[in-house]
């Protein structure tokens, strides 16, 4: 069983930066593909970043230029740098990880392809 605790939420005023963090418990986190997904009040989740094993990433294009998805294998971290931060950014950062196969866009961008959860941390964005 894998666990994953989210942590650097907070308030920011727009034009801000903010660093999520995501400890994993837990074995073989090193072959996961890892991803932050968030949910805005009254909006469905949604895919915001993924990293694979070997490091490539992927990012929606309401966050693309704006945020870095990163990981530390030695560590079994998962952090998110947010800069330049908008009020629509508001949101409850999810992170995820997927334990297994996954290919394509269709696949690591939806909810239902991954296995674990974190509890999620608030992110608030004052304009």
């Amino acid at each position: 069983q894998v666990q994953l605790v989210e942590s650097g939420g907070g308030l920011v005023q727009a034009g801000g930066s903010l660093r999520l963090s995501c400890a994993a418990s837990g074995r073989a986190f090193n072959t996961y593909l890892m991803a932050w997904f968030r949910r805005a009040p009254g909006k469905e989740r949604e895919f915001v970043a993924a990293i694979s094993w070997s490091e490539t990433t992927y990012y929606s294009d309401s966050v693309k230029g704006r945020f870095t998805i990163s990981r530390d294998n030695a560590k079994n971290t998962v952090a998110l740098q947010m800069n330049s931060l908008k009020p629509e950014d508001t949101a409850v950062y999810y992170c995820a990880g997927l334990e297994g196969y996954c290919s394509g866009y269709a696949c690591y961008t939806i909810s239902q392809s991954y296995n674990y959860w974190g509890q999620g941390t608030q992110v608030t964005v004052s304009s």
